[in-house]
Parts: structure tokens; C-alpha cells; sequence
């Protein structure tokens, strides 16, 4: 995966749609173009998708194409990885991340491994889209961002966008490869806006993205909180003249460990910050991957910024005491710098 070259955004002249329209926008052009690829997923057909990414797909592609499901993760799953056994590029839905373990048995047992127990006579081109609703007051059962779950299984490629423009490219990617693609999107992104070209892109895996030049400290941010990250780097550069450099992995698997040692080469200090609990987390990889790659750098300890060891809360006041905000990072930042 990742033969296409990344297009260059014009800010200029680029159209500005939210995340939420990149993603239709990707899934509807590879419908279009490519009659093997399918939607399967819970209300994706006659309720136009939870969050509308699919909405009018039943209405132009049919019911052979777009398959509204039985309220059972496990059973979408299994339908997905049989489809594109025989042949189709499936993009099933899991509607809250929450529940992707109900499918758990087909997406790390099943789905990753069949191209290997076959001695590659079998592919599985299956796109899993799922979002997490930290931060939406959705309570314990219905915030989890779990992708440190996932980058444990070998042979899962696993996307986090945090821009409309990484949505609709990482997706359009996702599609055109041959291997499994787990696609991690954010609730609380759906609504944001950015600039997308109109003209036909991609973006490769395995190659982070500088959200913002710096030269003091490294933040590597995730999914939604690379938001909160490019704001705190605003603040600490108006109030102790801290220039950070904001870092979005971008994909986890592969994670661009290149750009990691980069960045940190240049700067020599590294804050993570995640939308998950701290323990076991994408943080901690990152982290132990610039101890074994880059300990050389380092002026100061990896920082990580992440969700308390804690089931998420309900409560908006204990949430926002939960997920990292703006101030976590700027007193991680100069707690190093």
C-alpha cells in the first residue's frame, strides 16, 4: 500500500468541506469507479449512515451494494472478510469502536491472517471504518479509542485521520490497497472543515504529516487531539516563546518511525498526546520506539498525555477532567522544555 503520490493542498483554492463530506466523498468516488466496491454495515442503506457518510448510497447503488446488517459486529465482520475472499473490496461499518471487540475473533484471528495461512493464495482487501465519541458525553460504553488493541495484530493496517483532506485521502488508499485497513475516525471530527482538492488523490501509509514546523519540542499527537495540540503550540509560542513542532503519525500501522527520529532529532524533546488511557498506549509505543531509535536525541524524557487509567465518564465536568485538553499539553511541554 501506497503507490500513489501525495497531492500538494492549495489553501487557496482548495474547496473547505468537513470530515465528515471527505469521507462520503472518497467512498463515493471508489463506488463509482469501481463496481467491486461495497458497504456493508448496521443502517448504512435506508437510515444513510449513523453519521451520513453514506448518505443517498442506497438510492444510487442498490441493495447488492449497500447492505444494511443486523445489529451484530461478529456477523459484518465475517460478511466483509467472505466478500473479499471472492473477490469484491468491502467497506464494512462498525458503528461505535466500543464494539469492534464483538468482532474481535474475525478482525485479529481471521482477517489479517488469511493471506499468511493461505501462503498468499487469499487476500482480504476489507476497509473496517469505526469512530470513537470521546468527548461527546457518550459515557463508558460508547468513547473508546482502542487502537493500541490493534497494533498488536501483525498484517491489520490501522488509519487515525485528523483532517478532512487525511480522511478522504487515507480512505481512497485504504480502498485501492489489497491488504486489511482498520479506519479510525473521530465523532467529535465529523463536523470540522478543512481544505480537499477536487483533483484525484491518496495518501500513502507509513508517512506522517508536520501539522506545524518547530524547532523546541515535538508534539505527536493523535486523531482529534492533534486539534488540541496545534492550539496548545499557538499558546506556548505566544506566552514563553516555545516553538513546538506538531507531528501526526497519521497511520499506526505502519508508523513512520523515520519521521519520529526526525523530528526528534531537531528538536530533542517529545510530548504524545492520545485520546486513550495512558497504560499500554500508542504512547508508550511511540515512546519506546524513540528510546530504541533515537535515545541518542533525547535532552529530556518522552511526555505522554493521554486519558486517565479510568472507564470514560458521562458527566461533561469529569470528561473534560478525563481527556487531555489544551493546558495538559502546555504543562507537559514545559514540564520538559
Amino acid at each position: 500500500m501506497g503507490s500513489n503520490k501525495l497531492a500538494t493542498v492549495n489553501t487557496t483554492t482548495d474547496r473547505i468541506i468537513t470530515y465528515s463530506e471527505a469521507l462520503r466523498e472518497a467512498l463515493l468516488e471508489e463506488m463509482r469507479s469501481d463496481e467491486r466496491v461495497i458497504v456493508i454495515g448496521e443502517d448504512v442503506g435506508v437510515y444513510d449512515g449513523v453519521f451520513k457518510v453514506t448518505k443517498g448510497f442506497l438510492k444510487e447503488f442498490g441493495e447488492s451494494r449497500v447492505l444494511d446488517t443486523p445489529i451484530s459486529e461478529n456477523a459484518i465482520a465475517g460478511a466483509g472478510l467472505g466478500a473479499a475472499i471472492a473477490g469484491l473490496k468491502p467497506v464494512i461499518e462498525i458503528m461505535y469502536m466500543d464494539f469492534i471487540n464483538e468482532a474481535a475473533d474475525q478482525i485479529v484471528n481471521h482477517v489479517p491472517k488469511v493471506h499468511f495461512m493461505s501462503g498468499g493464495k487469499l487476500k482480504a482487501p476489507l476497509v473496517i471504518r469505526t469512530q470513537f465519541s470521546l468527548g461527546r458525553s457518550t459515557g463508558a460504553q460508547h468513547s473508546q479509542m482502542m487502537a493500541s488493541f490493534f497494533m498488536n495484530t501483525p498484517g491489520l493496517f490501522i488509519a487515525v485521520p485528523s483532517t478532512p483532506y487525511d480522511a478522504k485521502g487515507l480512505l481512497k488508499e485504504a480502498i485501492h490497497g489489497e491488504d486489511p485497513v482498520l479506519f479510525i475516525e473521530c465523532g467529535e471530527l465529523y463536523s470540522t472543515k478543512g481544505p480537499v482538492p477536487t483533483e484525484e488523490y491518496s495518501i500513502p501509509f507509513g508517512l506522517a504529516d508536520i501539522k506545524k514546523e518547530g524547532s523546541d519540542v515535538t508534539i505527536v499527537a493523535i486523531s482529534n487531539m492533534v486539534l488540541k495540540a496545534l492550539s496548545a503550540a499557538e499558546t506556548l509560542n505566544k506566552e514563553d516563546g516555545i516553538n513546538a513542532e506538531v507531528l501526526d503519525p497519521r497511520t499506526l500501522n505502519p508508523l513512520d518511525k523515520a519521521a519520529l527520529v526526525r523530528s526528534l532529532k531537531k528538536t530533542g524533546r517529545v510530548v504524545t498526546v492520545e485520546p486513550a488511557p495512558k497504560t499500554a498506549g500508542v504512547g508508550a509505543e511511540i515512546s519506546a520506539t524513540l528510546m530504541e531509535e533515537g535515545f541518542d536525541f533525547l535532552d529530556a524524557p518522552v511526555t505522554r498525555v493521554a486519558c486517565l487509567d479510568t472507564p470514560a465518564p458521562f458527566s461533561p465536568p469529569l470528561q473534560e477532567a478525563y481527556v487531555p485538553n489544551e493546558k495538559r499539553i502546555i504543562d507537559a511541554v514545559r514540564s520538559i522544555v
